[in-house]
């Protein structure tokens, strides 16, 4: 059969880019045939070379720029568009909060729900070094034991010191850990054979605690050294509260294990969202950007509009951040999550900040949900929190049937957010108020958003 593609690999072609996919790679067209980009804006003219060619698209490299976008940026560092920590790098941050608009926008038009209107993204003033939590491989490069990020499809480290979206305090403490198992010889992991003893160094530090865990995760159950390598972390950063060694001895790409031994201080540090304090452990799900998070979490509160006899189910509760945050203004709270751990800590966060009307479950949110249901129970608000995998289809059903007024829905993922919104219409619940989205994860193609869905 005849080959139909108009692009051969390795060929150059002179290209105008038209869009921005939702990887944020530029997109253009030859004869109808998209071809993606990396560092390609709209309205750029480029020389482009082909370095991949499927059956109904393209894969291509900028050789050199003929025009470039008004809205184009000076890259940081490559290594981050490499690695992908910042896909987005070279758009200006302006822009960057219209691409995740048009993101939230596109993904409903795609399933003719072209009504949908769609809000400014909500940014931050300084959208840089915001994470509170790393996880980075350790890994031996030419010889040396090195920290860094993995380029992207693949599993080469790259070495990074500063990873510019990442609280720097964060940053220096990777470095001061990886030195320390310079000094006393720790064998990086090594995939391919299964050996070597550190994996991953995890650090978490809380935004107004400024409390800090360190968490090696390890292949092999004994570290050479603890003692030497605790005494100089404590020693080198008076911010840790608390030192864990997971044991990870599987071979697989889960970044944690099941078993968390603590080295030094406590198994929790702590830290306030929203005035409330909040337990984190090293394996708790705790949102990454605090700043953002409070903006996130105090609109789905607001456009809830909660009345003080309100009964409210959070679905996918996690420790209990939005749980307890609704608390102070309602009846009652059910919290479903479907982590042991999680809602062990959702548990002890509703005890340390003396809240009594929540009650928390483990279980699976849509088994627990359709329990509830037919256990006869009444919400006037559903909150869900879902992973990008979005709702089940079972879930929305419970969800229907238990009849609230609200359905306040915060996403992570525009596209199963549009595929969920459509199934509640089928069940008569429709958006009155324009979608918020909000940049909970700058420089990246990441976006949230709060719809808020009423009967």
């Amino acid at each position: 059969m005849k080959k139909t593609q108009p692009v051969e690999k390795n060929q150059e072609y002179n290209v105008t880019i038209a869009d921005l996919s939702y990887q944020g790679l530029g997109v253009a067209k030859i004869d109808n045939f998209p071809i993606f980009i990396e560092n390609a804006l709209p309205g750029e003219e480029i020389k482009v070379q082909i370095t991949k060619v499927k059956h109904s698209f393209a894969f291509g490299r900028v050789t050199s720029f003929i025009t470039t976008s008004p809205d184009r940026v000076q890259l940081v560092d490559k290594a981050y568009t490499q690695t992908g920590i910042a896909t987005l790098q070279h758009l200006t941050y302006s822009a960057q909060l219209k691409f995740k608009q048009h993101q939230v926008a596109v993904d409903f038009q795609k399933l003719g729900l072209d009504d949908v209107e769609v809000n400014p993204t909500i940014g931050m003033d300084d959208p840089t070094h915001y994470r509170n939590k790393a996880q980075v491989p350790v890994r031996l490069i030419n010889g040396r034991l090195e920290t860094g990020f993995y380029r992207k499809h693949s599993h080469d480290l790259i070495p990074i010191e500063d990873f510019y979206i990442q609280d720097q305090k964060i940053d220096e403490a990777i470095l001061v850990v990886r030195d320390l198992l310079r000094t006393f010889h720790v064998a990086p992991y090594n995939e391919e054979h299964h050996k070597g003893v550190v994996r991953n160094i995890m650090v978490r530090r809380g935004y107004y605690s400024h409390e800090m865990m360190i968490v090696l995760v390890t292949r092999a159950k004994k570290i050479p050294h603890t003692d030497e390598i605790v005494a100089g972390i404590l020693a080198k950063l008076p911010e840790v509260k608390s030192i864990i060694q997971n044991v990870n001895s599987a071979k697989t790409n889960a970044l944690m294990g099941p078993v968390n031994n603590v080295l030094a201080g406590s198994n929790v540090i702590t830290d306030t969202l929203l005035g409330l304090k909040f337990a984190i452990s090293a394996t708790s799900f705790y949102q990454i950007n605090p700043v953002q998070t409070e903006k996130l979490y105090q609109l789905a509160i607001d456009k809830a509009d909660l009345q003080k006899d309100d009964v409210v189910v959070d679905a996918y509760c996690g420790i209990g951040t939005i749980s307890l945050a609704v608390a102070q203004h309602v009846k009652k709270v059910y919290g479903v999550e479907i982590v042991d751990q999680a809602v062990e800590d959702a548990k002890h966060n509703a005890k340390i900040n003396n809240i009594r009307n929540v009650s928390f479950v483990a279980s699976k949110a849509e088994e627990q949900m359709s329990k509830w249901q037919s256990d006869g129970l009444k919400p006037d608000v559903v909150f869900v929190d879902p992973p990008r995998k979005g709702l089940d289809s079972t879930l929305i059903d419970s969800v229907a049937a238990m009849n609230p007024k609200k359905v306040v829905y915060v996403s992570c993922n525009p596209a199963t957010l549009a595929r969920d919104v459509q199934l509640f219409a089928g069940k008569g619940y429709h958006i009155n108020q324009p979608v918020q989205p909000v940049d909970q994860f700058p420089q990246t193609i990441h976006v949230e958003s709060v719809t808020v869905l009423e009967r």
